[in-house]
Formats: structure tokens, sequence, C-alpha cells
């Protein structure tokens, strides 16, 4: 068949084992990062075409910059992947393979990834630049066959398996993922003889290829390409077999024996269906203004979609109050959180969805049994943002009707506090604020975000047309006009930014440089008045007079600001001094950088939270010494190849951070030289 006549699939037209879209949507609708969640996505050839195709097009920039998942969540956001799972989910449903197809698409799943690992630990031996890239290309090196599973039996199947390298390398094409990647695929059959001159990326694929599927050649390629000994490219091979075991552990995958997908097909079908129900409850919610209508109001949804009785609390300062019942009229109950002993009282604590056990039964559990006139009862926390809105319970007549019900009360509670932290966010920052205020000051910040979003494109059209003047003879002339424009453009988003009090979309730029000083000027102007002359804060900010161009984009670097700011600000409760200052350059590893150092007069970071430092951890100082800043610092800091650094005490609390500077261009291997305590 000729390339004519080969048909290519939808991106979305590709299948997946629904074990791994069933992880995939569990960690969308939990609390995991991205990188948990670029994990689980990255064991799946389908469901990486699908990202890896959505974050190469046009909508979100220039095609053809993104090779690696992280990357693709780091474009699309967290939010743009969570529909486009759900969207693979429901997508899934319509995929009716049958025993032999499963057992197919299993074997298919395995050596797929056993490929892709391989290539990654090959990469790092050889000392390929893009390990990501190359794990990457070996997950979808063999995407032709997936195309061939969807078919029926007969010539339409057939055809497919015929033509499945020439139609993988067609898609890599058609997903933007550039030319030695498209190359890579197309060669991977290629005598290892043929491709010793070829590119590092291709002699990568091919080899991996043929150790994945323990062709006795490969041993034998190993050395041919490479120069590798038989000893270690065995020890090689064991270790990625190794790996993939216990990666098909951990997504319940059998590796050995036959396999049926149909089981978890059918959870996947239950789970999607139950999201569709709680969204379809919760969409008939009519607008509240605070968490506490709204948790009340919506246990009338819950009560409707479960068809149990409910109860509904919510937590306030250390204590749990009843808010409302279905059978009866709420009594004052509150219960206290110092000393959690019910069922209530542990799963608000706790964070868990729990069953009352029978040998384990509080007076204020058989209290709670009575009004809700039922012999067992569940709880589920209404939990985000580092604390508890508060507790919802229903009533089961055994405690054998929980597994029915747990999925549902989970997803609802869930949805509540994605709904409670909105009004969170929203809420007036003066208790006096009517919710008329409220409203103007909402719609406000819609308007300001419509406007902000053309200034940006005009941004970056003008930046690109410097660009494009720069080849022509006399553009120098009118380069300084259009740099005046653009400094004009960015006060005029600033100005946006002040009156919205929100961060303005799309501010990142598409240069290669961003002036830490610059930023640091204006964020301390902006937080001057509404955050540090409240909190009675001293800012003292000391600015090298040296360049402070780094290699980093405005929103990660503002966001990292922010999160240490605000935390050294909620750590002097009496007022204090804050110290912000910058050096250039600063020379460590053989790199050059530009430290920012962020130094606090506060009482010092709790013991409970240094031991887990940059890391999710929770604290009975509420929400925002929840240790999640830290974390995502971390994380922006990860990504930005810096390093970060913590020394604190009674005296305060100071963090040191390197970013990349512009001047630099070498690569930081992070887990070489991340310093201790990270």
């Amino acid at each position: 068949m000729t390339r004519a006549h080969i048909e290519l699939p939808a991106d979305g037209e590709l299948p997946s084992l629904p074990q791994v879209v069933l992880r995939a949507l569990e960690a969308c609708r939990g609390e995991a990062d991205y990188r948990e969640i670029g994990r689980i996505i990255s064991a799946d050839t389908a469901l990486c075409a699908r990202v890896l195709a959505l974050a190469n097009s046009a909508l979100y920039g220039r095609p053809g910059e993104i090779n690696s998942i992280d990357q693709a969540l780091l474009r699309l956001g967290t939010n743009q992947i969570q529909a486009l799972i759900i969207t693979a989910s429901l997508r899934q449903l319509l995929f009716d393979l049958g025993t032999d197809r499963w057992q197919q698409l299993r074997d298919f799943w395995r050596h797929s990834l056993t490929t892709a690992l391989t290539a990654r630990a090959l990469g790092r031996l050889t000392g390929y630049p893009d390990n990501e890239e190359a794990f990457m290309v070996g997950v979808l090196h063999n995407v032709g066959e997936l195309i061939a599973l969807r078919q029926p039996a007969g010539d339409n199947h057939q055809a497919p398996l015929d033509n499945q390298i020439e139609m993988g390398a067609r898609l890599a094409e058609h997903w933007g993922l550039g030319q030695m990647a498209t190359d890579a695929i197309r060669y991977q059959q290629v005598p290892a003889r043929e491709i010793r001159d070829a590119s590092h990326l291709v002699k990568l694929i091919n080899l991996s290829t043929r150790l994945a599927l323990s062709d006795s050649s490969g041993i034998e390629a190993a050395q041919t390409i490479f120069g590798l000994t038989s000893a270690l490219t065995r020890e090689i091979c064991a270790r990625i077999e190794r790996e993939v075991s216990s990666v098909a552990q951990s997504l319940e995958i059998p590796l050995d024996g036959p396999f049926d997908g149909e089981s978890a097909h059918r959870r996947l079908f239950n789970r999607v269906v139950r999201s569709a129900l709680v969204d379809q409850a919760l969409q008939t919610l009519p607008a509240q203004s605070t968490d506490t209508e709204l948790l009340a109001t919506a246990l009338r949804n819950l009560v409707t979609l479960t068809g149990r009785p409910g109860l509904a609390f919510q937590e306030h300062e250390g204590v749990l109050r009843l808010l409302a019942a279905t059978r009866s009229r709420p009594p004052h109950i509150e219960v206290p959180l110092d000393n959690p002993r019910s069922l209530v009282a542990r799963v608000a604590t706790l964070y868990e969805t729990e069953v009352l056990a029978e040998d384990h039964r509080t007076v204020l559990d058989q209290q709670l049994l009575d009004l809700l006139d039922c012999p067992s009862m569940m709880c589920v926390a209404v939990h985000g943002n580092g604390r508890c809105h508060g507790v919802y319970v229903i009533g089961l007549d055994a405690t054998s009707d929980a597994e029915d019900s747990e999925v549902l009360l989970d997803l609802f509670a869930r949805r509540v506090a994605e709904l409670a932290d909105t009004l969170e966010r929203e809420s007036p920052a003066r208790g006096d604020e009517t919710l008329e205020q409220l409203a103007h000051r909402i719609e406000l910040r819609k308007r300001v975000h419509e406007i902000s979003n053309p200034l940006t494109i005009v941004r970056q059209y003008i930046y690109q047309l410097q660009g494009k003047l720069a080849s022509l003879d006399g553009g120098e002339r009118v380069q300084p006009d259009l740099q005046i424009v653009r400094e004009e453009m960015d006060r005029a988003v600033a100005l946006l930014e002040r009156i919205s009090e929100t961060d303005p979309p799309g501010l990142d730029d598409n240069g290669p440089a961003l002036e830490l000083n610059t930023e640091l000027t204006l964020l301390c102007e902006l937080f001057e008045d509404a955050l540090f002359a409240p909190a009675h804060i001293d800012c003292k900010p000391t600015l090298t007079a040296t360049s402070t161009a780094i290699r980093a984009t405005r929103g990660p670097v503002r966001q990292l600001i922010m999160n240490l700011v605000r935390n050294a600000v909620e750590a002097m409760e009496e007022g204090g001094e804050l110290r912000l200052q910058t050096a250039a350059p600063v020379w460590q590893d053989g790199r050059q950088w530009v430290e920012l150092l962020i130094e606090d007069s506060g009482e010092g970071i709790p013991a409970s939270v240094r031991s887990h430092l940059f890391k999710p951890v929770r604290s009975t100082k509420g929400p925002a010494h929840s240790g999640l800043g830290l974390s995502i610092v971390k994380q922006l800091m990860d990504d930005m190849e810096g390093i970060i650094s913590c020394k604190t005490s009674d005296q305060g609390t100071s963090f040191r951070l390197l970013l990349p500077a512009a001047a630099d261009s070498g690569k930081y291997d992070r887990k070489a030289n991340e310093e201790p305590g990270h």
C-alpha cells in the first residue's frame, strides 16, 4: 500500500488500557500533582499521542516545540489535561474489544513501555541530551499497531499492520514531533550496521525496539551501534523488566497469563457515568454566596443523587457544626476536633471517607444514626486548599451498601470542595462587602481579563515584528519606537493587574530572558498596599546594579515570589522586616546564576514542617501554613532547573534561590547537584 492510501485516525480514536485511563482519571480528580499525572499518561501510547498532539497544535503556540509529557502538561495546564482525560475516558467506552484484542492491547502496552524505558536508559548511558524525548518516541514508536487493534478482523485489520511503521512516522509528523522523532520511528527496523552513522535518536529507538522484543540480535546490535558489552546490555534489560513489572503492578495490569480488560472497562464505564451524574446534580445548584449556604444547599442534591438520608457539617476554627439534616430540623451539635473520637471528627481530621465500624461507636455516632434513622452511615470530608470545609454523612441500610455509594460520595465531596474554594477566592476582603458589590467586583475582573487578552496578543505581534524588522534594511530605525510601544503595553497590563487584583493571563514572554529586578520592583509596588502595609511589614529590597536576566518566563517567577513573600508575611503576625536581595553573577557547579534572597524576621518554620520541607503537609495553623505553597515553589524551581535552599531559626527564615542566568547556556543536572535537604 502506498503512502497516499494510508488513512490516519483522529487523535482521540486510539484505544488505551482502561486501567491506565481509570488511574489517570482518579489522579485528576484527586490531589495528585502534574508530575504524578504525567507519569501515568506517559505509560500509555494513546494518551501520550493525544496530549502531545494538542500541546503542539497551533492553539498553544508554535508547533513542534513540545517533545515530552512534562512540557506538554505545563503548556496545557491542569484544567485542560483533566478535560482531555475525561474526554479520553468517554471515547474509551466506545471501544468494544473482544478477549483476543484485550490481550493484544496488553502485550502492545508492555512492549511500548519496555521500549520507552530502554530508550531513556540507553540515552542516559550514551549521553543523549534529551532523555525524555527518547522515552516519548519509544512510547509512540509502534503506534501504528493501535490502528490495527481498533479495526475489525479482515483486510481492514491487516492493512494497518502491513504499514504500521510508515503510519507511525506520518502520525509523528502530524503531531509535530519533529524530523528526528519521525526518522526514529521510520527507521526502527533498519539493520544495525546501516544506522551506525545515523542520528543519536534513530539509533536509540532502533536498538530499544530490538531489546524490548528480547531479540537475540539485540545484544549484537548493542555492540554494533554503541559498543556496549553483552553483560552490560543484559543488565540493562533485566533492570528494565523489573521496572515494567513495577509500573504494571501499580496500575493493576497483570503481565502474565490471559488478560481480559472487560472488568476494568466496566469500572471505567461506572466511574464516567457516576461522574456525569454528580456534575448534573451540582449544575442545578443556585448561586451561593458563602460556603455555609453551599454545604447546606448541596445536601439536598446529594440526597437526591444517592437516595439516602444525609447530614451536613461545617468546620470553623477547629469545631464541626451541624448545618442541615434531611429527616428533621438539625439540633444544636458542635464537635471539637482537638481529640477526634467520633466518625465525623476522624474524617474531618484525616480527610478520608470512612464507614462506621460495628464495634466502635461513640455516643455521638449513635445520635447521628438516630437522626438518619439508619443502622449504619458513611462520612466524607469536603476538603480543598489544605483545609476541611465540612463533612457529609449519609445513612446506610447495611455496611455492605458502602461500596456502591463511596465513589459517588467522594466525587460529590470533591466537586463541592472545588466550588467552596472558588467562593473563598472570590470572597470580599472586608466583611461589610455586599453581594451586589461582590458581583460587581467579579464582573470587573472578567472584563479586565477580556481586555488583557487582546493586549497580550498585540504585545506578542510587536515582538515578532521586531524580529522581522531586524533582517530588513532600515529596520533598526523603527526598533526604538516599537520598543516604546512594548513598554507602554506592559505598563497598561500592569495597571490592569492592579485594577483586577489578580494576575493578568498570558504575560509569559516569548523572549529568551526575564529581568528579575524589574519583576521584583513591580511586585513590591503591588504588595505594598495590599500585603505589607496592613500587616505592618517593612520591606527592604536591595537590588544589584548588574544584569539579573534569567532564563525563565514571567508566570512561574511571579508565582514562586508571591508564594514565598506571602509565607514570610504570615510568619510575622506582629509585623516585622522582610528583606529581598538580588546578586549577580553567582558561580556554582560551573554555571552562572542570579541569586534571590527572601528573608523574614518571623519565628521560623515549625519543626513539623521542616521535616517535610517542600512537600505538602498539614498544620494546625490553618491553610496558609499547610506547606502547599513551598511544594509549588519547589516544583517551579525544578522546572526552571534552579536551586533552592532554606535556613530557619527562631530569629527568622531565609530562602536562597539560584535562577539560571540568561548568559549561561549550560544544562543543569538537578539530581547530581541537588543540595541536601531538598
